[in-house]
């Protein structure tokens, strides 16, 4: 139960983050703004500021005379997921009037569908910018820099498990820390892959702490995947400790910490998208709402530095996904814009709205299908 609400605060945090960055850019561009929701209807109320009596007028019904108010209603909805904004115009209509989206020039409407993705990233930062001040996980395999305060040693702690590895299967998980190898202290990943390497043909026994628990696991590496140099057990190791840094350190580093976090999500993207195409399959997992959530708690036992990672990460990974020219995403619309500024002429407003209908169809399919995935792998 504590993991739902968490993933329910972490996805509404993220969610009213990136609608909010709609919501002001369109109210700066000089568009109408008929609401903006917290969470998704039915609505519990509303409140707008009547431009007359400067009072605030309560609504607790949604009803079809409402963009007849001058003003935003501003709602609280039941369903706590998140959030949205209701502009005028934006599916087409009204592009006569000057207060609407579509009667807006080309840049003023790809800036407004921009603005949610731009804001997932800032948000990113800011949380990293949070972390770095109070403590984030670092590797210190590398040198984390002369300004760096190391607030927890680094230890041997598991990043990821390979599917159908010896870890997974002796039940290693993610946070997991390796403390011992065969009764030999594990003060580094380097010397604990030097050690596996070197005894590969035998069953090995790991003292493994997990949330403050310690226990003793057996597996035995083996070769997982076509193209595996030598046995392993499949895990992602890193030497992690937890570093903060001054204040006016620490902003330069979440925000730089971003943009590489970004640049790398884009990356992955481009070698997923590769390897599909290429008939490869998966080169790493992808995780749907409930693998999200099961991640989200994971990180929240292991610490708010750990969840505070995993929340920006999360953030980036919204933007990402957001801004590629996908029709129903906010790329997929900026990508119509673009078509039409190099044509000339709007595209047939039937035309944009069946490929977003088409776009938004296939991936509540590939939802359900990941989601589907995820929820499996937990009942195995």
């Amino acid at each position: 139960m504590v993991t739902i609400i968490i993933f329910i605060l972490i996805l509404g945090l993220l969610v009213l983050a990136h609608e909010f960055g709609h919501f002001i850019t369109a109210r700066k561009s000089g568009m109408r703004v008929f609401e903006f929701g917290f969470g998704f209807p039915p609505r519990v109320l509303g409140v707008y500021r009547d431009q007359a009596t400067k009072k605030l007028v309560w609504k607790f019904r949604k009803k079809k005379d409402e963009e007849e108010i001058p003003a935003t209603i501003y709602s609280l909805n039941l369903l706590p997921l998140g959030g949205f904004v209701r502009i005028k115009g934006e599916d087409g209509g009204q592009a006569n009037e000057p207060d609407s989206f579509g009667f807006q020039k080309a840049w003023k409407r790809a800036v407004v569908l921009a603005a949610g993705v731009t804001m997932n990233v800032i948000l990113a930062g800011a949380l990293l910018s949070v972390g770095f001040m109070i403590g984030l996980p670092t590797d210190l395999s590398v040198d984390p820099g002369k300004y760096a305060i190391i607030v927890e040693p680094a230890q041997v702690m598991v990043q990821a498990v390979d599917k159908a590895s010896p870890a997974e299967e002796a039940g290693i998980k993610f946070g997991d820390r390796i403390l011992k190898i065969d009764g030999q202290e594990i003060k580094s990943s380097e010397s604990m892959v030097g050690y596996v390497q070197a005894n590969f043909a035998k069953e090995m026994l790991l003292l493994v702490e997990r949330s403050g628990q310690k226990m003793e696991l057996k597996m035995t590496p083996r070769l997982i995947k076509p193209g595996d140099g030598s046995p392993r057990f499949g895990v992602m190791l890193a030497d992690a400790g937890i570093v903060r840094y001054p204040w006016y350190i620490a902003m330069y580093k979440g925000f730089f910490a971003a943009g590489i976090g970004l640049i790398n999500i884009f990356i992955a993207f481009y070698l997923l998208i590769k390897n599909l195409i290429l008939g490869q399959g998966l080169m790493f997992d992808v995780s749907g709402p409930v693998g999200i959530a099961v991640m989200v708690g994971q990180s929240a036992r292991l610490g708010i530095s750990y969840l505070i990672n995993v929340t920006a990460m999360i953030s980036l990974s919204l933007a990402a996904i957001n801004i590629l020219p996908i029709p129903a995403l906010d790329g997929g619309r900026i990508l119509f814009i673009l078509i039409e500024k190099i044509i000339r002429r709007p595209l047939p407003m039937k035309y944009e709205q069946l490929a977003h209908t088409i776009g938004f169809v296939l991936l509540m399919i590939l939802i359900v299908v990941v989601t589907g995935r995820d929820v499996w792998g937990l009942i195995k």
